[in-house]
């Protein structure tokens, strides 16, 4: 049976996240992709497998290199959902910064009439 994996999972892992940082502006071979890390080549070639199936990174062939390529639009998902909580946070704060507002314009009126006694 096959594993259907998501863009969610895809992005869970610091290497994975990191991979698609190094060929989001070029594409870039599996070595070269490997260099920038002290794992083997195969645990790399795993987070290379698990992106492809997600479809963050596309793999070409080009003579005897494999090249991975950025496909980032499926990044979208993750923008669309977070979104909402970045909306209640938002409001949150907003209203967080009300209420200091408010402590803060007590406290310094308070000061001022303490302060001409």
């Amino acid at each position: 049976m096959e594993t259907r994996r998501d863009v969610f999972q895809a992005i869970a892992d610091p290497t994975r996240r990191k991979i698609i940082d190094l060929v989001a502006g070029e594409k870039q071979n599996l070595n070269a992709i490997a260099g920038n890390f002290d794992m083997s080549r195969q645990a790399i070639s795993l987070h290379i497998k698990i992106l492809s199936e997600c479809g963050l990174i596309v793999i070409r062939k080009q003579g005897r290199e494999r090249y991975c390529e950025a496909k980032l639009k499926k990044l979208g998902e993750v923008s669309t959902w977070l979104e909402q909580y970045r909306k209640i946070y938002e409001a949150k704060l907003d209203s967080l910064e009300t209420y200091l507002g408010k402590l803060q314009s007590k406290n310094t009126k308070y000061g001022k009439q303490k302060s001409n006694r």
